[in-house]
Order: C-alpha cells, then structure tokens, then sequence
C-alpha cells in the first residue's frame, strides 16, 4: 500500500442485510446515504489513525473496488473513514462482588 491508503475487507454488511424483523434488503435498495463497516487489511506507510485488524465505518459510494486472489477488497483514502470502532472488551461475569 502507498501514502495514504487502506485496504479493506468489506465483510458481509456490503451487500445484502436483513431487519430485525427477518426481511431481506437487496444490496441495490436505495435507502439514502448508509455507511457500513469493514476491515482493515493493509494500510500505507502515512496511515496515522488506524492500525491492521482495526473495524472502520466507510461510505460504500466513495470507494474503488479492488480483487485480489479471487476476494474482493476495498481500497480508500484514510480521510475517507468516518469512524474506527474500539476494540470489544474482555468478557466479564457482570457480577460486582
């Protein structure tokens, strides 16, 4: 990777989703502008905000897709993420004692 891009693994949020009440929404439903999350793979040598293995929530308009070894990646400008989600905590008993 150069400069400022990443690499990212779309995962399945990308395409189709289900509501919460069980029914299916084709990933070419247009329901105004929704941002989804992805993986980060690979990172440029100027990528400041991020790290590998990091969840990152993008904008699936402004990207280029990219096909590597038969699975598909999306590559970005690191200022075209909006938010990087913290990693989840150890799991607790919930039991204050």
């Amino acid at each position: 990777m150069l400069h400022d891009r990443i690499l990212l693994d779309p995962g399945e949020e990308a395409g189709e989703r289900k509501s919460s009440a069980g029914i299916v929404i084709p990933a070419t439903a247009s329901m105004g502008k929704r941002l989804v999350w992805g993986k980060v793979v690979a990172a440029g040598p100027h990528v400041r905000q991020t790290n590998l293995g990091d969840t990152v929530l993008y904008d699936p308009e402004e990207l280029a897709e990219v096909e590597l070894e038969g699975q598909a990646y999306v590559l970005l400008r690191e200022r075209d993420v909006h938010a990087v989600s913290e990693p989840a905590e150890q799991s607790r008993s919930g039991m204050y004692l």
